[in-house]
């Protein structure tokens, strides 16, 4: 089979365009340039439609080229930010979670969010509140968050692409866990 009969450009915004924008309102939280970001990947595709070699679906493929858009947004907004005091983290961090296991000491304990039902409605609203959350975040806490716990990124390779040591990305993680918890806490329960 041809590999260029696997791809079918004439469909790509009627098939992928919703599902592209979808994903990348969600993890950049800006609605234009989310826009602009699946224009983009329709562009790059088009630009290496003979470097698809089938091994994948077309969305599939389309996807990896907008989480590539995507972490060059990330690249350019956290570049420039001033890197966390990696000490004073660290004692921080103390404070809130057991030095043997990572888990939050019994005075931190988060409360019950209340979204254990699964009601779609209920879990549509919590994400609005997520996305308000996010949003408040500093720009390289909203990466490093979103590539590490909507993505699934590795840290090692969260570190490659926004340029962070890894006692940095820890410190950054805590740092937006703590802040996201805050404001799900007073927003959301």
């Amino acid at each position: 089979m041809v590999i260029e009969n696997l791809l079918n450009p004439h469909r790509w915004v009627e098939a992928h365009a919703d599902y592209l924008y979808a994903y990348s309102l969600a993890r950049i939280n800006n609605e234009e340039q989310a826009k602009d970001l699946v224009q983009e990947t329709f562009l790059a595709a088009l630009q290496n439609a003979g470097r698809f070699e089938g091994k994948s679906s077309e969305r599939t493929w389309l996807t990896a080229i907008l989480k590539n858009k995507i972490i060059d947004v990330y690249r350019k907004k956290s570049s420039g930010l001033k890197a966390v005091d990696e000490k004073e983290a660290e004692d921080e961090q103390h404070d809130y979670f057991d030095a043997d296991n990572g888990h939050w000491n019994d005075a931190h304990k988060p409360l019950p969010f209340g979204i254990e039902d699964h009601d779609p409605l209920t879990n549509k609203e919590f994400n609005n509140i997520l996305q308000k959350c996010l949003r408040k975040l500093p720009s390289l806490w909203m990466s490093v968050f979103v590539m590490k716990y909507m993505d699934d990124a590795d840290a090692g390779v969260i570190c490659s692409e926004l340029r962070v040591s890894q006692s940095n990305f820890w410190v950054i993680v805590h740092r937006a866990k703590l802040s996201l918890r805050a404001c799900l806490q007073k927003n959301w329960i």
